[in-house]
């Protein structure tokens, strides 16, 4: 029930009223039936702008920082995921993929829609970072289609660390369904899985025309924050007079 009354009522028109966004290829998204929409992720607003274009429900496997922040601002948030039916994922320890892939099989096995963002993490600079194989793992398994979707202008509307998104022009595209049925019952295999992986991150370049980085973004960013911390240590802000 909140689900629909924030995509009808409340946030949906607001965010279709301050962003218009221009929309392409919402006839690959099947009527019926589970499916899997993999995209970019730019933004903290891609988690509302995709789903308030859709007509069918579709449900994200959303990071467990979300549902556990301090304070009132974390309850609220958590109660925003919540009644939005997001679903918490753990991304830390050696159990956090196999735990997406359960909860994200979960959601397929109802024949309902899957968002999921292969890069794992948002984009901190907007380039397109290599993908992880957990949505070739649940595309095997499942048996279902991969639907390619690209965010374009939600990282100038609101990059990594802003808190309000700014006006500006966005563009969501979705790209014809991939079939991997040619690769049933083979999703033990890392090379098929890399294969699947890769194809899907290319159909998502294809319609975001981002740079591309074959590494991960997680990796990327740690060693861009540890050089930072590194030359402030070397060369310390001398304090203001």
């Amino acid at each position: 029930m909140f689900y629909y009354l924030l995509k009808y009522v409340v946030l949906g028109p607001l965010l279709k009223l301050t962003f218009r966004p221009r929309i392409s290829g919402l006839e690959h998204i099947p009527e019926s039936g589970a499916a899997i929409v993999a995209g970019n992720h730019l933004s903290f607003a891609d988690h509302f702008l995709m789903p308030a274009v859709l007509k069918r429900r579709i449900t994200f496997l959303a990071k467990a920082e979300y549902f556990t922040g301090p304070g009132l601002k974390g309850r609220l948030t958590a109660a925003f995921f919540r009644s939005a039916g997001q679903i918490p994922v753990d991304r830390s320890g050696k159990e956090a993929g196999q735990a997406a892939i359960r909860e994200g099989l979960g959601v397929l096995s109802k024949g309902e829609l899957l968002g999921i963002y292969p890069e794992g993490t948002r984009s901190h600079d907007g380039r397109l970072y290599k993908g992880k194989v957990g949505v070739a793992v649940m595309a095997l398994r499942a048996g279902v289609p991969v639907i390619p979707c690209a965010m374009i202008g939600t990282f100038e509307a609101q990059p990594p660390g802003k808190v309000l998104p700014t006006p500006h022009p966005v563009t969501i595209r979705f790209g014809e369904p991939l079939d991997f049925s040619r690769y049933a019952g083979m999703e033990g295999e890392k090379a098929i899985l890399r294969a699947v992986t890769d194809e899907i991150m290319y159909a998502i370049l294809s319609l975001s025309e981002q740079e591309y980085v074959d590494r991960y973004a997680a990796v990327v960013k740690a060693e861009e924050t540890a050089a930072k911390a590194e030359r402030q240590r070397r060369f310390p802000r001398l304090p203001r007079r």
